[in-house]
């Protein structure tokens, strides 16, 4: 796509899923030419496209205001709820697609992998090959089970921004937030019982209830507003729910992020049924809109919601510096991460801690934030211009996953025949319990480039042989 394409596709995408709405005013060509470093003639020349296509209109004097449309965009829809608790499965396809680094060939769009090459990263790079150098003393040893204070310091001041007032003592440093949730999971249950979660949802999660013999009850949830509160009251009325397992903030895979009131209510719902609730808040950081939503964490004031996060999402996987604020259950969280791990590595903690402390983390998370959100809304304009018509998609507010619906697909066999190909998606039915959702996948956008685009033709010419194939089946 040419410079000017890229801006047009941008604006659509965002009138398109609302947040540009009719009657509303478009930022001014310079506000444009400093989001996405261009020229003057290419912001005027994207503008002009969007006129001639009906999408806006230029006003004398005042600027460029969106034009009301007929047609909504197609979200993806929302599921019929689950009957009854399940037990977990889709450990093969799981395996299938974390089990083994993918090959330097192999174009891997489904991994919840961060951008990793940000020239913003480069200060931790510098701490961690500093601490290794010199050979740090504390870093040498074991740390604390709880941590490290610097680190724990930092994360407590981060915290505020998410409406969180947590003092160094609540939080507990962990082994990546797979381990935070794992052992909140272990904390609240024993094997035989019941935890609520949002529908679709993410599979390292539930393959932690599977493990520990857990049973998962799927609540439909919105692409927009999340996890139907109405239905997750119905399920604590019918079923002995210990848990209710959610990611109520650009959530993966969905992207939704649950309105502030919703998250009130959805606490105030666990507190009349007396139930924890474990939030996994790995993207909360990633927002495209000051300021980052809120945590359910800051609408918590009896200690029952154990926030889990880490910064495999926002920096790197490999630090495997994760954390849980658990509140009311910290003495049995500090014996289950002392059962699992014992103490953390010490020196990527205290790079994190430097690498915050001194302002780079929210440098670096500025950087970030601005390539997804662009990136998102090229891709947008790729996956609806390739895909089938009526493919729904979801509109993410942060991260950098996005949720494809293409009605009739089935992704698995869909993932098998892209191998040839050296292409690698997410089907949508590692995300479920009972493998649901095998019309849809995931897709990661943190790269918007000729490759990935290129991978999306090929993803969108296997699914139109798949479509021919089945016709011809039918016939």
């Amino acid at each position: 796509m040419k410079r000017y394409e890229e801006v047009a596709a941008t604006i659509r995408q965002r009138m398109e899923h609302g947040l540009y709405r009719a009657g509303d005013r478009l930022p001014s060509i310079r506000e444009l030419c400093g989001e996405f470093a261009v020229s003057i003639s290419t912001v005027q020349t994207a503008y002009a496209g969007l006129e001639a296509e009906r999408l806006i209109e230029a006003r004398p004097k005042s600027g460029y205001y969106v034009l009301p449309r007929s047609a909504p965009p197609v979200l993806p829809g929302v599921t019929r709820p689950t009957q009854r608790p399940l037990d977990v499965s889709q450990w093969d396809h799981v395996l299938n697609l974390v089990g083994e680094p993918g090959a330097e060939h192999v174009i891997s769009l489904g991994r919840g992998i961060p951008d990793v090459e940000a020239k913003t990263l480069k200060p931790l790079f510098q701490q961690l090959a500093a601490l290794h150098r010199r050979g740090h003393a504390a870093g040498l040893k074991y740390d604390s089970l709880a941590g490290s204070p610097q680190l724990r310091e930092q994360l407590a001041r981060l915290a505020s921004s998410s409406g969180c007032l947590l003092h160094p003592d609540d939080i507990l440093i962990t082994t990546g937030c797979q381990e935070a949730l794992s052992i909140a999971i272990r904390t609240l249950t024993v094997p035989g019982d019941v935890v609520a979660v949002d529908s679709p949802s993410f599979y390292g999660s539930m393959q932690i209830l599977k493990a520990h013999q857990l049973k998962a009850m799927e609540i439909p949830t919105d692409p927009q507003t999340g996890i139907s509160l109405e239905a997750l009251e119905l399920a604590l009325e019918q079923w002995p729910i210990k848990a209710i397992q959610i990611t109520p903030t650009h959530n993966n895979p969905l992207g939704y992020t649950m309105p502030e009131a919703r998250k009130r209510e959805l606490v105030a719902l666990a507190q009349r049924f007396d139930v924890a609730i474990i939030e996994d808040d790995i993207y909360g950081d990633l927002a495209y809109r000051a300021p980052r939503p809120r945590t359910l964490k800051s609408f918590d004031d009896d200690g029952r919601v154990l926030l889990c996060s880490s910064f495999s999402k926002t920096l790197i996987p490999s630090l495997r510096v994760g954390w849980i604020a658990p509140g009311r259950y910290r003495d049995q969280v500090m014996h289950m991460k002392y059962v699992s791990t014992g103490a953390s590595a010490t020196l990527p903690q205290l790079a994190v801690a430097d690498f915050i402390g001194q302002g780079h983390y929210e440098r670096h998370l500025r950087n970030v934030v601005r390539q997804y959100q662009r990136n998102l809304d090229v891709v947008l304009g790729w996956v609806q211009a390739l895909f089938p018509l009526g493919t729904g998609v979801s509109y993410p507010q942060g991260g950098f996953l996005l949720w494809v619906e293409v009605k009739g697909l089935d992704s698995v066999r869909l993932n098998e025949r892209l191998a040839a190909s050296g292409i690698q998606i997410a089907p949508g039915s590692l995300f479920s319990a009972s493998g649901k959702y095998r019309d849809c996948l995931r897709i990661n956008y943190t790269q918007a480039s000729s490759p990935m685009y290129d991978a999306l033709v090929t993803v969108s010419r296997e699914i139109a042989l798949m479509q021919a194939e089945q016709a011809a089946e039918a016939v």
